[in-house]
């Protein structure tokens, strides 16, 4: 049984436990929660999460600096060609708080099957190779983003600006960014309270389900 987001502790853990199958997932974000387990390795607990306060980005707030808005032109945007590489690239062991496990990944790609989960992609026009994205789960009006990654400078920035056109164009309500970072910060990200959130997402749930691609 998932625990009420509202009785997060002092970190945003709401509670651990439950299965990542995808109709507990389709819930966990529908309230307000999302995985992410409790250490390394694939053997641990899955801990649910709610941070107070929230990292939003407003569809109406992105930042786009003048060196970003011409990064663009060097990119191709696809959706949900290279869900799988997207993934692998996100969960790299290398990475500065890797925390996507095999678990989770398959959990992602099972929900991603279902239509829930998808990918942002920036390929580079030079070479035609994936140079970086996002992915996350879109249930009615929300985005719920999970991770980023880049290979080459500002590919994940130029993904993220592609999805943020896209929830605008397709009737976006909420970009859910978890937990306001310095990087996602520079990108017009801002923080909202617990309540806040919980609100705007009981009506961003309500809203026809998006279409990115």
């Amino acid at each position: 049984m998932l625990p009420d987001p509202r009785n997060a502790d002092h970190v945003g853990l709401a509670g651990v436990g439950a299965d990542l199958e995808p109709a507990t997932l389709v819930t966990a974000y529908k309230r307000g929660l999302f995985p992410m387990p409790i250490g390394n390795g694939d053997t641990l607990d899955i801990g649910w999460w709610s941070p107070d306060p929230r990292g939003v980005i407003p569809l109406d707030g992105l930042l786009i600096s003048r060196s970003l808005d011409k990064a663009r032109k060097r990119f191709e945007i696809r959706v949900d060609t290279a869900f799988e590489d997207v993934m692998r690239a996100c969960a790299d062991p290398r990475r500065d708080g890797a925390w996507i496990n095999n678990a989770i990944a398959s959990a992602y790609g099972g929900l991603h099957k279902l239509g829930w989960a998808h990918s942002v992609e920036a390929w580079s026009l030079d070479t035609g190779e994936l140079a970086g994205g996002l992915y996350g789960v879109a249930i009615g009006g929300l985005f719920a983003g999970e991770s980023m990654f880049h290979w080459r400078t500002d590919a994940s920035k130029v993904a993220l600006c592609a999805l943020v056109e896209r929830l605008e164009a397709g009737g976006g309500k909420l970009l859910d960014c978890q937990w306001q970072t310095r990087h996602l910060a520079t990108l017009g990200c801002v923080n909202v309270r617990r309540e806040e959130y919980l609100s705007r997402l009981a009506d961003a749930v309500r809203a026809p389900q998006l279409k990115l691609a």
